[in-house]
């Protein structure tokens, strides 16, 4: 006998990337997370925060993140929905548009593979397309398959890709369902669907704090669409999702554009560096527009590399997934980071 629905026993459980505990002398380049430190002015609110704030139930809008949000975008306030992380807007999005095999989840692959997982708990049928080896977005396919919802990350992970936004444009204006465009790597690329959500009413952009502002540990994320879309999504969402905490901090780093700009303008530069060190030592390595890379090795299985680096207290990401098993993804991180890594690399190679 199970204590769970028939689709909680038959999915297959998302499996995050490895998070030692803090402390343990370990090169972290796994997960992508902003190797620099948060916003200074972000850890000055934290340090001030008042208990009072915490004996209150928070604001179920943050609003005082929307109004950040509004000023550094040029969005209106009441376009904007804020969620625990970007994963959870996602749990939101999917559990009040998609369901079984008539209101299906659609998404080219290799992408984020929480979004068949996410779909698997609603439960709502999901249709995988494959994207071709040069990443060019299969829009026909996309179309066919009639989704409810379609999702598509650009900046993708772990290709690193951008779709062009005529690309998206073309999808959203043939799509009956909604189309999520989801950013989480938008802080490094050189362009946004941004404009899209004006133009079309199907269109939801997703955001979060944790790539680009160093907050993946504060679980802050954010939704951007037509008030009418996010009408629907408001009455899914849980009352108090974002704690008072998340809450200031978010709205401080993400006004806090200087600082953020500077550390983008760092990992990008860091980016480019060990791209070519990777390529001298016979890493196929794709062009990226994420805080990451994704590298095929050619001298060495990629998984037996994976696991020799993590012997060395190097972590970086192996999917065995199709289409990637002969493929590392490597977090960019800081200039002594990236050195230590190659050095390792060239040892094992």
């Amino acid at each position: 006998m199970s204590y769970f629905r028939p689709a909680i026993d038959n999915m297959v459980g998302y499996i995050p990337g490895e998070q030692p505990k803090p402390g343990i002398p370990i090169i972290k380049l796994n997960t992508n997370e902003n190797p620099y430190p948060p916003s200074p002015k972000a850890m000055q609110v934290l340090q001030d925060f008042e208990g009072e704030w915490l004996r209150r139930y928070p604001d179920p809008f943050a609003r005082e993140f929307c109004q950040a949000v509004s000023v550094t975008l040029d969005i209106p306030e009441d376009w904007i929905i804020v969620s625990n992380g970007s994963d959870e807007l996602l749990n939101v999005l999917i559990r009040a548009s998609a369901e079984g095999d008539s209101r299906r989840v659609v998404y080219p692959m290799p992408t984020y593979v929480l979004y068949r997982t996410i779909a698997a708990m609603q439960p709502a049928q999901t249709v995988e397309i494959p994207y071709p080896t040069n990443w060019q977005l299969p829009i026909a396919e996309l179309v066919a398959a009639q989704g409810a919802v379609t999702l598509i990350a650009s900046p993708n992970s772990p290709s690193g890709h951008i779709v062009p936004i005529e690309d998206l444009r073309i999808l959203a204006s043939q799509l009956k369902g909604i189309l999520a465009i989801d950013e989480a790597y938008v802080n490094f690329a050189p362009d946004s669907a941004l404009s899209m959500v004006r133009e079309f009413d199907n269109v939801i952009l997703l955001r979060t704090l944790s790539k680009g502002y160093s907050l993946a540990g504060l679980r802050m994320g954010f939704g951007i669409a037509n008030p009418r879309l996010l009408a629907g999504l408001f009455k899914v969402k849980d009352s108090y999702n974002i704690d008072a905490i998340a809450t200031k901090v978010g709205a401080a780093a993400i006004l806090d554009r200087i600082y953020t700009d500077n550390c983008i303008d760092r990992i990008k530069s860091s980016r480019t560096k060990l791209a070519i060190d990777l390529e001298k030592l016979g890493f196929i390595v794709g062009e990226s527009h994420g805080n990451f890379l994704l590298a095929t090795p050619i001298d060495l299985q990629a998984e037996r590399l994976y696991l020799a680096l993590k012997a060395r207290g190097i972590l970086v990401r192996y999917f065995n997934e199709p289409g990637l098993q002969d493929k590392l993804r490597i977090t960019v991180g800081t200039e002594e980071q990236n050195l230590l890594l190659v050095q390792a690399l060239t040892e094992i190679i």
